[in-house]
């Protein structure tokens, strides 16, 4: 097992990574808070494979376990699903004292760590990703919320975790869908960070999607980007809003074509390649790393191309962003770790969404299902 630390101060906490670490949930739940109760959080098929591991440990370590299953999908990331947890939070009697645990994707993590925060004034969380996304991403940095008919994770709070469980071999069960999704990260932790793990990306990096292969030291490499971005800034006033570098694009994708058919990491793939449409046709690089790119999230099974969207939505949903700060921020590159934030005109913006649309593209593939809905907990997070 390695630990990777995410530095605020007293606030502060360790991600835990390792095969089988899943054992240790209970025994650092009790070690970092005075809790009694334990409310498990998750979705079914996260539960049938991992959650009797999970609540034994809890129960070896003396917390009085108790389980809300919610449904599956970016879909019921919503009020009524937040309500539910309130709810069992008050039926099994949650003190100030007692801890959540958040035993999914990002849609578990988000929601779960949103009723952590609001439940009694905030309770202590505990974090268990279940999918490569939320391992390498939304586990770490304390983003929690809910979405809206308007746009995504437009109600939430920053609400740190006491710890982060992260077990690689929960991803033994992923579909090859849902485990690709989460490359759509990687390679944005790549390009914003990591130039070394570009370059083996670059060099073979579909080979990690072969079943059975042990992806530990890329989780713990991405943890680590995330965590020192978090730890020098914690509320995004400087550098954790470059983690956003293809998410504006991104977000129009989910919000205007639909939650259920683009999944954020693929959404985020196809918006790092408008992002660097744009810092290609803004002068800051030159067309080699656009192409390079486009190459390497097509064989990692990404999307490289988007519909036609109108554009007046396009620009109705950017502007409510929760990001936008009254005018479109956005992440480009002057090269591989060297991330910037420019603001472009509504024209620049035109032509960088131009490069990757393509009328007669369509997503999913018709081998793919096309919705959310269907197995693990599929999606989104921006860090974001």
């Amino acid at each position: 097992m390695s630990t990777v630390r995410v530095d605020l101060g007293t606030r502060g906490y360790d991600i835990h990574i390792g095969a089988g670490v899943r054992s240790r949930v209970g025994a650092v739940t009790a070690d970092l808070t005075a809790a009694t109760k334990a409310l498990v959080v998750t979705q079914q098929p996260v539960a049938d494979h991992w959650l009797a591991s999970v609540e034994t440990s809890l129960d070896l370590a003396g917390l009085q376990v108790h389980t809300v299953v919610i449904p599956d999908g970016e879909a019921h990331k919503d009020v009524a699903t937040l309500a539910r947890v309130w709810d069992e939070c008050a039926r099994v009697g949650i003190g100030r004292k007692d801890v959540v645990v958040a035993l999914g994707g990002g849609v578990v993590g988000d929601l779960a760590g949103f009723a952590a925060a609001t439940w009694n004034r905030g309770v202590d969380l505990v974090q268990v990703p279940s999918t490569l996304l939320a391992m390498v991403d939304s586990s770490i940095g304390g983003k929690t919320g809910i979405d809206l008919p308007t746009g995504k994770n437009l109600v939430g709070a920053i609400h740190q975790p006491v710890a982060v469980i992260t077990d690689p071999q929960l991803l033994s069960t992923l579909p090859p869908r849902v485990l690709r999704e989460g490359f759509g990260e990687v390679v944005k932790h790549a390009l914003l960070a990591d130039p070394a793990m570009f370059r083996r990306l670059v060099r073979g990096g579909e080979e990690l999607l072969a079943p059975g292969r042990d992806l530990t030291e890329l989780v713990r490499a991405n943890a680590a980007i995330k965590a020192a971005v978090v730890g020098d800034d914690e509320r995004e006033h400087g550098r954790r809003a470059h983690l956003n570098l293809g998410h504006t694009y991104a977000h129009v994708l989910e919000v205007v074509v639909g939650l259920g058919r683009w999944w954020h990491g693929e959404a985020v793939a196809t918006g790092l390649l408008v992002s660097l449409a744009m810092g290609e046709q803004l002068g800051h690089h030159g067309p080699d790393l656009r192409r390079t790119t486009t190459t390497l999230l097509a064989r990692l099974g990404l999307p490289t191309a988007a519909p036609v969207l109108d554009r007046s939505e396009v620009f109705e949903v950017m502007a409510r962003d929760k990001k936008a700060d009254n005018r479109i921020r956005w992440v480009v590159l002057e090269g591989v770790g060297k991330p910037m934030l420019v603001t472009p005109s509504h024209d620049q913006i035109d032509a960088a969404i131009e490069t990757v649309e393509d009328p007669d593209f369509r997503w999913p593939p018709p081998d793919e299902p096309d919705t959310a809905a269907t197995t693990h907990d599929l999606r989104e997070h921006d860090d974001a």
